[in-house]
């Protein structure tokens, strides 16, 4: 199964919701043809702002294109949707002349953070990298010996301390294994406990403090990691974290499991950043790299 089939058959519950009354609305094209359209981006959780600009861009488009049939016209709200999504390159398609590169996994328990962390070194392994794990999410032991698992089933090596040690440790101790080891990724889980924004905060800024230690040009990647199926409650879980900690990228879990997988054009809109990988099963091939037109396409098309 190929890269958009997979998208395609993980945002089917979107899709269903979605692509129908696109289709029928675009084939009818009456005199509410666009307030119509908004309520449909609306109710997939696009949100009212950025479904209001899209179906505008699109009013003004088409009086521009008269001769536009509705293909025409489905293409271009298509192509105006991907591009909502920002891009920058992330740092494991760069080269990396400062040792392994670093990706830390944030967001609250619950969102399936260290799940993703797993299926993360599953693909980087899947695309002939080598990877080790930091279990820096100290607080849980569970958390711990699910990494532990990870490391186990995939072959990998996992650092590891105690429940209630410092986390920072373990993520000095992961970074410096990369390094004596030569491998090219460090994959590091930590804690997600927002009540206590001020320990998160300091604690996360201890990691990314010790992270450079040995090389402050070590390359470091923060990812979010948000549950779509929590639709616009996502917006404040960003908004907290962005105040905790530097962000560079999104990861949406269990879009498999909602028909609002639209939340993550309004995120990548509003906050500008890169959608990187969105989880859509439970199988560790189920977290797939983000592209935006093919989500597009995805969610706005019924074939």
């Amino acid at each position: 199964m190929g890269l958009f089939e997979k998208i395609k058959e993980g945002l089917l519950k979107t899709r269903v919701k979605i692509a129908s009354s696109v289709d029928a609305l675009f084939r009818k094209k009456d005199p509410a043809f666009y307030h119509d359209l908004e309520e449909v981006l609306i109710s997939a959780d696009i949100g009212p702002v950025v479904a209001q600009q899209l179906v505008l861009d699109l009013q003004e488009w088409e009086k521009n294109h008269p001769e536009a049939t509705a293909e025409d016209s489905l293409s271009h709200l298509e192509a105006r949707m991907a591009q909502e999504f920002p891009s920058s390159q992330p740092i494991w398609e760069k080269e990396s002349p400062h040792g392994p590169q670093v990706l830390l996994l944030v967001g609250v328990n619950g969102v399936g953070k260290t799940t993703t962390t797993g299926k993360l070194a599953a693909y980087f392994k899947s695309q002939g990298r080598t990877v080790i794990l930091g279990a820096a999410d100290t607080f849980r032991a569970a958390a711990i010996d699910q990494l532990r698992r990870w490391g186990e089933q995939l072959e990998i090596p996992v650092v590891h301390q105690k429940p209630g040690a410092d986390p920072a440790s373990v993520a000095f101790d992961t970074v410096r294994a990369a390094r004596a080891r030569k491998l090219d990724m460090a994959l590091i889980d930590t804690a997600g406990r927002l009540q206590n924004k001020h320990n998160l905060m300091a604690e996360l800024q201890k990691i990314g403090s010790v992270i450079r230690k040995e090389d402050p040009e070590t390359p470091v990647e923060i990812l979010l990691v948000l549950d779509a199926t929590i639709g616009q409650n996502a917006h404040s879980q960003l908004e907290e974290f962005r105040k905790i900690t530097p962000l560079s990228g999104l990861v949406l879990t269990k879009l498999d499991g909602t028909s609002k997988g639209g939340v993550a054009v309004a995120l990548a809109q509003k906050y500008r950043l890169p959608v990187r990988f969105i989880g859509v099963g439970e199988k560790a091939t189920d977290l797939l790299p983000f592209d935006p037109g093919l989500f597009a396409r995805s969610i706005l098309r019924e074939d």
